[in-house]
């Protein structure tokens, strides 16, 4: 009975270390794919002037997972069946700090607002913030979510001895 106990409060610790892991890793993967959405976005207005709801609906399918539901509210509201709010856009990416949230938005607000060349012009100012908050989470990811995994081992090692 006791090794059981033992097993269970191990495994439970690496499962809490994963979870903090991969809150991380999440984060991480969800500006790569914001950033390859503003990239293609960029491309795409200045060469194939597309509509901005085709641009969207045609990125890449693997990364559009990592968008946390971003872009699937997004064309909810140009489909005009929600508003633009942080409530409707963000309702799966909850992992999102505030302030990132808002400048998400306000990046999705811009979009289509002006003409080809302005427009461009906002996606490349925007493109390097999110570079910097990309950065930014890889390092959290770098240092946390390693950390994290980490510590739920040690953790549960720690409790295996205790209770040895």
């Amino acid at each position: 009975m006791r090794y059981l106990l033992i097993v269970v409060l191990f495994l439970l610790s690496v499962f809490v270390g994963f979870i903090f892991f991969n809150k991380f890793a999440k984060r991480k993967k969800f500006f790569s794919a914001l950033i390859m959405l503003a990239e293609k976005l960029s491309v795409d207005i200045n060469f194939s002037r597309e509509r901005l709801k085709v641009l969207i609906e045609n990125f890449d399918k693997s990364t559009k997972q990592n968008l946390l539901g971003v872009d699937e509210g997004f064309l909810n509201y140009l489909d005009k069946k929600v508003e633009l709010d942080e409530k409707e856009i963000f309702k799966s990416a909850s992992l999102l700090k505030k302030e990132e949230k808002e400048f998400v938005l306000l990046f999705l607000k811009t979009l289509g607002r002006s003409d080809v060349e302005n427009q461009t012009k906002e996606i490349a100012s925007f493109l390097k913030r999110f570079e910097d908050m990309g950065a930014k989470c890889n390092a959290e990811y770098k240092k946390y979510g390693t950390l994290s995994l980490k510590l739920g081992v040690i953790c549960g090692l720690f409790f295996a001895v205790v209770l040895f």
